[in-house]
């Protein structure tokens, strides 16, 4: 029997709950809230032992994994907490808001010989799964163009509703780094990584936060393609993420989870049996709530992790995976703030 905690109870914390609960072979044991009421709420709906002291809950026995669901950029300590105990750390996205934080909470997993993993369940969508094995297979032949677009909306009600939130120091950032990073990951996961970035940010809709609710990235990635990233939370009433990916010999559009345009030079007999299976497969995918979505995905991706643990073999999505986003989000801040072009390390 493989044992979870949470460390966090927020809303995110009960997706990995549910998540967990429906992997075989494994349990919530223990979870982890400053506020011992909310932690006792916690586990008195998912299970497990409660805590309000991490150390405590770390020396939880039969504790083997741990998910962190704390804000993003209070992802490092715990995890390192977690990581110096001996456990396998798998952390929501992003892995942390700077990669200077990254970096030290990686370092941090591998010298103590646990795994690290990066919370983006887009990845196990079919859907995301066809786009990239296109992209491997040269159907879209040379790709000229790649884009993420997250057209999202948050209310001011949002913003107000925690202290940590839209804060540089614990968001990260705004619609590019809380909202659009699963689209940031899906691109770069398809398209390779980005040589450099030239970029926009504003706050257009939103008071009394730090941070970009709006931004515009152009991008230039290794391959020569060229690219765009497009994220906003100030976009009423919010539509469907997109990624879409063009090229000499083809064109496809994945929206949410599904696939809404797979048009190649050269068809192939599974081509419209993919779009027929896609029609119809999607959620409301957060794009105005950030409750609507599901945890179908988050339990394929601790099943991969648990199963990476147990084989000794690398999981999907490790650290340095984590890592590409966070970096490619600060050097686009990194091009707003300066008005210059940006080489992404």
């Amino acid at each position: 029997m493989v044992g979870w905690g949470i460390i966090g109870c927020g809303m995110i914390a009960k997706f990995h709950a549910k998540a967990i609960s429906e992997i075989r072979g494994s349990r919530l044991v223990a979870c982890y809230a400053r506020d011992s009421a909310k932690a006792s709420a916690f586990a008195g709906q998912y299970g497990g032992t409660p805590y309000d002291n991490l150390q405590a809950m770390l020396a939880h026995p039969g504790l083997d994994i741990v998910t962190i669901c704390t804000p993003s950029g209070a992802h490092m300590e715990p995890g390192m907490a977690a990581a110096r105990a001996g456990k396998h750390v798998l952390v929501e996205k992003p892995l942390e808001v700077t990669t200077n934080r990254c970096d030290r909470l990686i370092k941090e997993c591998d010298k103590h010989d646990v795994y690290l993993g990066t919370i983006f369940p887009s990845r196990f969508h079919r859907s995301a799964i066809l786009m990239r094995e296109a992209v491997e297979q040269g159907r879209f032949g040379q790709i000229s163009v790649a884009d993420a677009i997250v057209k999202w909306h948050r209310t001011q009600q949002y913003y107000d509703s925690g202290a940590w939130r839209g804060t540089w120091q614990l968001d990260g950032g705004g619609a590019l780094m809380n909202q659009a990073i699963h689209s940031v990951d899906l691109l770069l996961w398809m398209m390779g990584p980005v040589r450099s970035v030239t970029a926009m940010t504003a706050l257009r809709a939103h008071e009394r936060i730090q941070v970009e609710d709006t931004a515009v990235a152009c991008l230039e990635f290794a391959s020569g393609a060229l690219g765009t990233i497009v994220a906003t939370t100030a976009a009423y009433p919010g539509s469907l993420k997109r990624i879409e990916i063009a090229g000499s010999h083809g064109s496809a559009v994945l929206e949410e989870e599904a696939i809404v345009r797979w048009d190649f030079a050269k068809p192939q007999r599974s081509d419209a049996k993919i779009l027929a299976d896609m029609k119809g497969n999607t959620t409301g995918g957060g794009a105005s709530d950030p409750a609507a979505i599901g945890h179908a995905a988050h339990r394929e991706l601790f099943k991969d992790f648990s199963r990476a643990i147990a084989a000794r073999e690398y999981s999907l999505i490790d650290g340095a995976e984590g890592r590409r986003s966070v970096a490619l989000i600060n050097a686009i801040y990194r091009s707003a703030k300066t008005g210059r072009r940006i080489t992404v390390s």
